[in-house]
């Protein structure tokens, strides 16, 4: 259990590791355990089975993530382009 409000369960490392580090692991923690949607049923049931694998509690779909978040900001779905004729 976390030490204090302000670090939470960062409050397990004590003085080690310095400040900045303990509060990016506060924020990754906190994004981790929020609730996700799933991308199936859209329920807000999802929850981390291991490192990048997910699971929706309602449905039971398992699906790949990120390490942290079910999604990343950067994913998104490739565009499919028409193909292009070549003049010879």
């Amino acid at each position: 259990m976390g030490r204090t409000k302000k670090i939470g369960l960062a409050g397990k490392f004590g003085p080690r590791y310095g400040t900045k580090a303990r509060k990016l692991i506060v924020e990754i923690d906190r994004k981790q355990r929020q609730s996700h949607k799933c991308p199936s049923c859209g329920a807000i049931k999802v929850k981390r089975l291991d490192t990048a694998i997910w699971q929706c509690r309602r449905c039971g779909t398992k699906f790949a993530g990120a390490a942290y978040v079910p999604s990343t900001l950067v994913a998104k779905p490739a565009e499919v382009r028409p193909a292009v004729e070549s003049k010879s």
